[in-house]
């Protein structure tokens, strides 16, 4: 069951304005997670577990293994976004 209220809202919608945010894909997408992490721990939103893989990989997309992806990296974020955005609904 997806979490209810004004809170559970309020956090979808800061996420999915970050993801859209203009600017730079992997930077936009670094502050889209913060802000999930941040509902989860004040208990707005529900980590699933889909949510979670979602998460670690974004979480590698972004670090790269410690390798430079350039571009993918930011495609990547922009897929992985775009798919904890859908789930987010469930959460």
């Amino acid at each position: 069951m997806a979490s209810a209220g004004a809170a559970a809202d309020a956090a979808r919608a800061a996420f999915r304005e970050q993801a859209d945010a203009k600017g730079h894909a992997v930077e936009n997408a670094r502050l889209a997670a913060a802000g999930l992490e941040a509902a989860f721990a004040a208990g707005a939103l529900e980590r699933t577990p889909a949510l979670a893989l979602m998460l670690t990989d974004l979480a590698v997309a972004l670090d790269g293994g410690g390798e430079k992806l350039g571009g993918k990296s930011a495609e990547a974020a922009r897929f992985i976004l775009r798919a904890i955005g859908r789930e987010l609904d469930r959460a």
